[in-house]
């Protein structure tokens, strides 16, 4: 029922009932002390009050019987025994209003009777010791025995007093007595009545703190043992959730903790496992990168050296370009120069043909001659045959003149057929010489298309020489970024094996929870480790390319200068091919100790 109250409101009614506790406490303790005071009051008042009343008054009568002695022994004195006097009447008085005050406190009649007679007896004193003293003090008693005479009577009525306050005394003692019983009695009861009181109370807290603090405590101390068992890594604990109060709303809020640190810690566990594996992968991936990478800066050392050896390579062949170049140049200046010729010879021919033509006609002019000469000569002899002796000189020149006709001739058709052939061949070698002009024309303009064509050359050999360098010093660059890009994958393989041991660590310590799963995400965390086992037993599939075919440089190119040894590594293969051949290749820690 309490668990259904708050633990504040549970305080707030403790500390009610123990405020109204004592209050009631507080309360009978007023009323017991205003009882208390009350008869304390009436006992003083009736009881003491009278005592001291009635005591002071037979002080006072005694005091005043000693007084009056004193003024009988020094009656010779004035002066005291007037000062005597003066105290007796004070004692007087003092007895007189102790009386009264005595009569106003006494209740009971018979003390009361007594008190009366006391007051009777002390008047009578009074009235009749003061003449006597008077006189004694005027020196009218001349002896002591007649002054003490004189006082007897007065005497006997203070002794007649005295006597009615000695029986005042006793009956002021019996009911003394009888009020100090009931007073004791009363304590007695109030005693008991405060023990029982205190009793109750102190049962009545004591019953309401120890459900009120059992109420606190138990849910505390569940929760206490609940959080001990989740400290301990047992999540697996239950805890009972009863009531409204705040004891209950924190069992509530642990047991959610529990619930949310159940769902942490498996979610924890799963990734841990996730980064162990991914870790365990990261770390193997990294050495067989950091072996590639090993492996590409050796081949990057060799495609230095192999792009030192053909820059220069193409700086030969530029020269030889350019050499080519002027070579060109002077083979185009000699073939338009042949061309010159070509032409004048050209011209030569044609006018060897036209003077051939010429001399074909002078020739057929010649032959007409002799043709002529010999008819002329024939006739002379015909004529000279006629003349007969004497014409037989003329006949025998006539003959003569004949035969040089006839030679003439037959030499004019020899030199005419010759002529012709010369024409002909004239003809055909300045249709040759024109066809050899145009060749030549055309081969200038080739050899000038040839020299352009190897200005371009070399100009592009330039620029692949240029642009080779450029390469080179890439090369070069991509060469130390790889050796660093070597030196980071070492750095990330450590980091990524201090990973996988961080991650086995916290597996280890999330292991430490107990889960309501837990054989199902132990049997998952077998299966994974497996795996990861698997795959860093499985071997290194690398690309391994084949050798370059490099051109060895000319005497004339600057040998590449020698690789660094660190970027040697160990059995390394150097290839610039694009489709290399995969072959299995496992992965040596040695070959890490060239970076």
């Amino acid at each position: 029922m309490l668990r259904k109250l708050s633990i504040q409101t549970r305080l707030m009614l403790a500390f009610g009932v123990i405020a109204l506790l004592v209050t009631a406490m507080g309360t009978a303790g007023w009323y017991i002390a205003r009882m208390q005071n009350g008869s304390f009051n009436r006992f003083n008042k009736h009881v003491v009050g009278s005592v001291m009343a009635y005591d002071k008054a037979r002080v006072a009568m005694l005091e005043s019987h000693a007084l009056e002695r004193a003024i009988l022994i020094r009656a010779s004195d004035a002066a005291a025994t007037a000062e005597y006097l003066k105290k007796w009447d004070e004692q007087q008085q003092v007895a007189d209003k102790a009386i009264a005050a005595f009569k106003a406190v006494i209740l009971d009649p018979k003390t009361l009777v007594d008190a009366n007679a006391a007051e009777s007896g002390f008047a009578a004193y009074r009235q009749n010791a003061r003449p006597v003293l008077e006189k004694i003090i005027a020196g009218q008693l001349a002896s002591p025995a007649d002054a003490d005479a004189a006082l007897k009577p007065a005497v006997e009525q203070l002794q007649s007093g005295v006597a009615a306050l000695a029986r005042v005394d006793s009956t002021v003692s019996y009911y003394t007595d009888v009020a100090m019983t009931k007073l004791n009695g009363f304590l007695s009861f109030i005693t008991t009545a405060a023990f029982v009181l205190i009793a109750l109370s102190v049962g009545l807290v004591a019953l309401l703190a120890w459900r009120i603090s059992r109420s606190i405590v138990q849910p505390m101390n569940d929760a206490a043992r609940f959080a001990e068992q989740v400290g301990a890594g047992d999540l697996t604990a239950t805890l009972d959730v009863q009531g409204q109060d705040e004891a209950t709303r924190l069992q509530r809020s642990l047991a959610q903790m529990r619930d949310a640190l159940q769902s942490m810690v498996s979610r924890v566990r799963d990734v841990t496992e996730g980064i162990t594996t991914a870790s365990s992968e990261i770390a193997h991936g990294n050495q067989d990168l950091s072996q590639r990478t090993e492996q590409t800066a050796s081949n990057l050392q060799q495609t230095a050296s192999s792009m030192e050896q053909l820059t220069g390579t193409v700086k030969q062949s530029a020269d030889a370009a350019r050499q080519a170049n002027q070579l060109a140049s002077s083979a185009s200046t000699v073939a338009s120069r042949g061309g010159e010729v070509v032409s004048q010879v050209v011209s030569t021919m044609d006018e060897i043909s036209a003077a051939s033509k010429k001399i074909a006609d002078i020739i057929g002019v010649i032959d007409g001659i002799a043709f002529q000469t010999n008819i002329l000569a024939l006739n002379a002899a015909v004529e000279a045959a006629r003349a007969g002796e004497q014409g037989r000189g003329f006949a025998v020149v006539a003959g003569e003149v004949r035969n040089l006709a006839q030679r003439s001739a037959q030499a004019a058709k020899e030199i005419k057929s010759l002529i012709g052939a010369s024409v002909e061949k004239v003809d055909s070698g300045a249709r040759l010489v024109q066809d050899a002009g145009s060749t030549m024309t055309e081969i200038v303009a080739s050899v000038q298309r040839v020299t352009d064509i190897i200005g371009e050359i070399t100009a592009a050999t330039s620029e692949q020489s240029t642009g080779i360098g450029q390469v080179n010093t890439a090369v070069n660059q991509l060469d130390q970024m790889t050796q660093q890009n070597a030196a980071l994958v070492e750095e990330s393989a450590a980091a990524a094996e201090s990973l996988r041991q961080q991650a086995e660590r916290l597996s280890e310590v999330v292991a430490a929870f107990k889960l309501a799963d837990a054989q199902r995400l132990g049997s998952v965390a077998m299966a994974r480790a497996h795996e990861t086992a698997l795959v860093r037993s499985a071997p290194v599939v690398r690309s391994a390319p084949a050798a370059p075919a490099v051109k060895p440089a000319p005497a004339a190119v600057k040998a590449p200068a020698p690789a660094p040894a660190k970027l040697a590594p160990v059995g390394a293969t150097v290839t610039t091919a694009a489709a290399p051949k995969p072959v299995a290749a496992p992965a040596h820690d040695d070959d890490w100790a060239t970076f």
